[in-house]
């Protein structure tokens, strides 16, 4: 049975990944608190639609790819941190491989986070 961390980040992910709009939409809701923020080296974005937005973004520079979590996901407190990749869907080399650091609000979803890139595309 996944952890509450897990089911968290399985959304947030899946969120990254939805390409239907509603979808993304609901995904985001359930994955981020109404005033939840993000940050990377390339993005910032505050709130469900901003966030939908840079997502939407993210899809159409990189079309065919979806983002996964490369290990583990470590927890204490309210934060969490884990690796991830953007990578082609059919196969092949990542486009970008990063880590995450999150904070998650008393409600169990995320009040922010902050993306680190280790190979930018």
């Amino acid at each position: 049975m996944a952890t509450p961390h897990e089911t968290l980040v399985t959304h947030y992910l899946a969120a990254w990944n939805a390409t239907d709009d509603a979808a993304r939409r609901d995904l985001i809701a359930r994955a981020w608190t109404t005033a939840g923020s993000y940050r990377d080296p390339a993005l910032a974005a505050d709130g469900h639609a901003a966030i939908a937005g840079m997502v939407a973004a993210v899809q159409g520079r990189f079309p065919s790819h979806e983002i996964r979590r490369t290990g583990p996901i470590d927890a204490h407190h309210d934060r969490l941190r884990f690796g991830w990749e953007l990578a082609p869907v059919a196969g092949g080399a990542p486009a970008v491989r990063g880590v995450d650091f999150a904070v998650v609000a008393p409600d169990g979803r995320l009040a922010s986070v902050t993306g680190f890139f280790d190979a930018p595309a």
